[in-house]
């Protein structure tokens, strides 16, 4: 662990953490030498292995992109990108400030990328699920405010790909090793290890901390609710399952404007996990007087584990009981993956 770069790390994000490992929030260890070129080229072949199926390559596919919200937190947005073979590029592209896909993205976001900013080559090895992403010179006049967050929603636009999971930036052809501005480290390839609009709760002793991913709701201007993933770094718990249902019930902080997804009033639940499926069995606290469970409650919770899990399904039960109806009027009698994309929000 280095201590300067991980104390670099912890004073932009306003916390001082350590995670479980106690290794820095950016993943120190080397991934297998892809040997780019000093201007990291757009392999098409390689490039290709990002796009969620072939038919959407001809009909515009819907991707996540992360923006910065009129709170200020970095969120998922789903949108759809025009027809192309570049689906990862794309993505990147409709994230920059005024940018392409700026139609596109609803009233309230901003994007994270400075404003002029072209993605100049995007390399995505297969075998080590590493992308390597070149920026233009441009990257470089982001607000210093939001260098952390820059990094945030490029690191987990990229590795909501299946085939990526961790990233590397360069700009103008050179790998970065710290951010220019705040001069923020960067050990290495970023993976979503770094976490995500960072807290730290306040029982959480410093060098003590496991983090988890929580998604609260948030809302447009519009009135149309969205989620939020925060990062929130807790006392250390090998039990990370239990601690992530523990937090949601807890709720968002208060200087957060994010609001509870589970009520206060519900039950920790018992939870079991094993041969990729985490179940979940609540009791009937969980139920609303209609007898139906809260459909975003029941959402965050399976974006929450999943986040935790990988690529583990969610079994959620009342009183042992696989038949929950919800308000949404979605099914939860089977296991439930992770969705695709997050917030399709309406314009």
């Amino acid at each position: 662990m280095r201590l300067t770069k991980w104390t670099k790390w912890v004073a932009i994000a306003g916390v001082t953490v350590a995670l479980t490992s106690g290794c820095s929030l950016l993943k120190s260890k080397e991934s297998e030498q892809i040997d780019p070129p000093p201007n990291v080229t757009n392999t098409g072949a390689k490039g290709d292995d990002a796009v969620p199926g072939s038919a959407t390559v001809q009909q515009g596919a819907q991707v996540t992109v992360y923006m910065k919200d009129k709170n200020g937190n970095v969120a998922p947005v789903t949108v759809r990108i025009p027809k192309t073979e570049a689906v990862a590029r794309k993505t990147l592209e409709f994230m920059v400030q005024d940018g392409a896909g700026k139609d596109a993205i609803p009233a309230g976001f901003t994007g994270l990328l400075p404003k002029g900013t072209t993605v100049k080559g995007l390399d995505i090895n297969t075998t080590t699920k590493t992308a390597t992403v070149d920026f233009s010179k441009e990257f470089n006049a982001y607000d210093p405010a939001d260098e952390r967050k820059l990094l945030e929603a490029v690191t987990w636009a990229l590795t909501g790909f299946p085939n990526v999971n961790e990233v590397r930036i360069w700009v103008e052809g050179k790998e970065l090793k710290q951010m220019p501005q705040g001069k923020l480290p960067i050990d290495g390839a970023l993976t979503r290890a770094m976490g995500i609009n960072l807290e730290r709760d306040a029982d959480a002793d410093f060098g003590q901390t496991t983090p988890v991913t929580l998604y609260f709701l948030a809302q447009t201007d519009s009135h149309e609710p969205y989620y939020v993933p925060v990062t929130r770094l807790i006392k250390r718990t090998d039990d990370k399952a239990k601690a992530t249902i523990e937090q949601l019930i807890a709720g968002p902080s208060e200087k957060s404007k994010l609001s509870s997804v589970v009520a206060p009033t519900v039950e920790l639940p018992k939870i079991e996990s094993a041969n990729g499926l985490i179940t979940v069995n609540f009791s009937d606290t969980l139920l609303g007087p209609d007898k139906k469970a809260p459909g975003e409650a029941l959402q965050a919770i399976v974006l929450s584990l999943t986040e935790m899990a990988g690529d583990a399904k969610v079994q959620i039960k009342v009183n042992d009981d696989v038949k929950i109806t919800s308000t949404d009027n979605q099914t939860y009698s089977k296991p439930v993956s992770r969705p695709t994309n997050v917030n399709a929000i309406k314009m």
